[in-house]
């Protein structure tokens, strides 16, 4: 899941040199490991969401991982279902209330993975813009013997996430997953689906669940795929 610069660079369409420059810039973060810089696919994934950098659509293409059959945007998000609310006048109070209302695995620290989540928005927010938010840590929270899930919040009061675009956030985006490889697979296509400006407008307007589901199903048909050879790289 980790990327070196070369394969960022050709995943990004840009030079190794500003690659680099946006590393050093803090627009990419990166891990300084053997004295090379190694870059996780997920933060590649957000920055695509958040349209801070032109990328091609192969970023967002992913190989359906080994031996695990629920990998479909639409089966995730099914089985997540979508959800009015919660309440809360502030991040931390949305984010701690959505951890609340998870399915979890009896025994399962639920302050815990809230406050993992706060101590990613304190990184920089989850928001990726027009009033949408994907709250995810770069290690993602693995739920053993759970399908992979979406989970999707529709907000009655928008609230700030210090977004982008400064538009508070309405929509938000839970990804639960059994295994690393399934929650990088959903988030790359989750990213992708949210380009669309038809599955944005329907979340806008928090459409029926058959028709939200409708959307993604289209989207989701949509999703470029990834030539085998490249499985490796993910």
């Amino acid at each position: 899941m980790h990327l070196n610069i070369r394969e960022v660079s050709r995943l990004l369409k840009v030079s190794e040199k500003r690659i680099n420059e946006w590393i050093r810039r803090g627009i990419l973060r990166a891990d300084l490991v053997n004295q090379q810089y190694q870059l996780h696919r997920s933060d590649l994934l957000e920055l695509a969401s958040s349209r801070e950098i032109d990328v091609q659509a192969e970023i967002f293409a992913s190989p359906k991982p080994d031996g695990e059959h629920n990998s479909s945007l639409v089966d995730a998000l099914s089985a997540g279902g979508i959800f009015h609310g919660p309440g809360g006048a502030d991040k931390p109070t949305v984010l701690r209330g959505i951890v609340d209302t998870l399915t979890l695995p009896p025994k399962f620290d639920r302050e815990a993975v809230a406050q993992l989540l706060l101590a990613r928005e304190t990184m920089g927010s989850t928001a990726i813009g027009e009033g949408i938010a994907i709250p995810h840590v770069r290690r993602p929270i693995l739920l053993n013997g759970s399908p992979a899930s979406i989970s999707l919040y529709l907000l009655e009061r928008p609230v700030d996430f210090g977004a982008p675009d400064d538009k508070p956030v309405f929509a938000i985006f839970l990804i639960g997953s059994p295994t690393a490889r399934m929650h990088l697979h959903l988030l790359s296509r989750l990213s992708f689906a949210l380009h669309d400006p038809e599955l944005r407008a329907a979340l806008a307007r928090r459409a029926p669940l058959t028709e939200m589901i409708a959307e993604f199903q289209r989207v989701e048909d949509a999703i470029p795929r990834r030539p085998h050879t490249d499985a490796s790289q993910s």
